[in-house]
């Protein structure tokens, strides 16, 4: 292959993995539920076959899918985007990430607040949008930082642009991700800048992940160790801590992205090009908003046919998700464990049903065979399968 583009719908789950409820999710499954939603008209997906993937036949079988089509199986022990990501590219994570639900120990603020001169506030999980505006008055009054976390790991600093300017807060993120390293190495230390007053604080798009590096070379590595192009669309560059990437773009949304990755289609390049399309997680996901999850994957849908019209015969996508984010379950507003879809399409590639694989990293395996790199991942290529 010359060109294979990676696109990750962030956080689009098939189903609840067999061990679901040990990660606190019974009966998610974020497709089933867009699928209750009349604002989900995907007919070029359905087409491709995603409804031929092991347990979403409620979205419709076709007789003669376009695509290769699977249901992947995360190996890593997590449900957050940092673990799933790696785990795309070939590197599985068996221990999970330090998570926080008693906010951080001292140890790791002490430090925090001596390097910084700043005090800070909340230190607890919160949703990003309701503890700007609990704490968003005290913020601004004396510049102390909202500190905050979730159920995935990571350590969040909220800021009002107006009080703490884009690059200081930036540079204390900077500052964390130093501290927070051995026992305390959380997947993303992540700006959460803010504006708005008295209350009605809302957040910007000047939002920046700083990420843990993968424990081991991953695809991207590969990809550009062989002296190809590896490319980035949207939050992939954070996720990877920039390693392995020759090129990157950041994005404003999937609008954004699908219009930045429909540019890349454009180019002549050779090697990878492996985007994110974050909105279905942080929109829609997170916010429980199943109208709204359903409208992004109707967008994409109506996208998807532009995009597959400019693929040489050198050429193929590889379409899946991270994790779950079920926008239909209540019990919590955090990510869920699930499965993910995967549509491999390409003018080369042959629509067979590979079932369920277990683990994400066969994509890896796969990628890298396509590409003609070597990969040392314990995902097993299936490209033989689909060519």
């Amino acid at each position: 292959m010359k060109r294979l583009f990676l696109i990750v719908l962030d956080s689009c789950g098939a189903g609840a993995m067999p061990d679901a409820p040990a990660f606190g999710d019974v009966g998610v499954n974020t497709l089933r539920s867009c699928a209750t939603s009349k604002e989900l008209e995907i007919p070029n997906l359905q087409a491709a076959g995603l409804g031929n993937v092991d347990g979403l036949d409620f979205l419709g079988r076709t007789e003669a899918p376009a695509a290769a089509v699977a249901r992947l199986t995360e190996a890593s022990m997590g449900k957050d985007t940092t673990i799933g990501h790696w785990e795309i590219a070939g590197v599985v994570s068996p221990e999970p990430l330090p998570t926080y639900p008693n906010g951080f120990p001292e140890e790791v603020l002490a430090p925090f607040r001596a390097a910084t001169h700043r005090g800070t506030l909340a230190n607890a999980p919160w949703s990003g949008t309701e503890v700007i505006n609990a704490y968003g008055d005290e913020h601004v009054r004396t510049g102390d930082l909202i500190v905050y976390t979730s159920a995935d790991s990571v350590f969040q600093i909220a800021a009002h642009e107006q009080v703490v300017p884009l690059e200081e807060l930036y540079e204390f993120c900077r500052i964390a991700r130093k501290i927070l390293t051995g026992k305390h190495g959380v997947g993303r230390v992540i700006a959460r800048p803010f504006l708005g007053e008295n209350g009605k604080y809302y957040r910007t798009t000047n939002r920046h992940d700083f990420s843990l590096e993968p424990p081991k070379a991953t695809l991207l590595d590969a990809v550009k160790g062989a002296g190809m192009d590896s490319i980035a669309v949207g939050k992939i560059f954070d996720i990877f801590a920039g390693a392995g990437i020759t090129e990157h773009v950041y994005t404003k949304g999937n609008t954004d992205g699908l219009e930045k990755t429909l540019a890349y289609a454009d180019r002549d390049f050779h090697g990878l090009c492996f985007v994110n399309l974050v909105d279905f997680d942080m929109l829609y996901g997170h916010r429980r908003d199943i109208d709204g999850y359903a409208r992004a994957l109707t967008e994409f849908d109506r996208w998807l046919p532009k995009f597959l019209s400019k693929l040489g015969p050198e050429d193929a996508v590889m379409i899946t998700a991270d994790h779950g984010c079920d926008p239909a379950y209540t019990a919590t507003t955090d990510h869920t464990r699930e499965y993910v879809p995967l549509l491999v399409l390409g003018p080369k590639v042959r629509p067979v049903n590979l079932g369920t694989l277990p683990t994400f990293a066969a994509i890896a395996a796969t990628a890298a065979e396509l590409l003609g790199v070597k990969l040392d991942t314990p995902g097993t290529s299936f490209a033989g399968q689909i060519l």
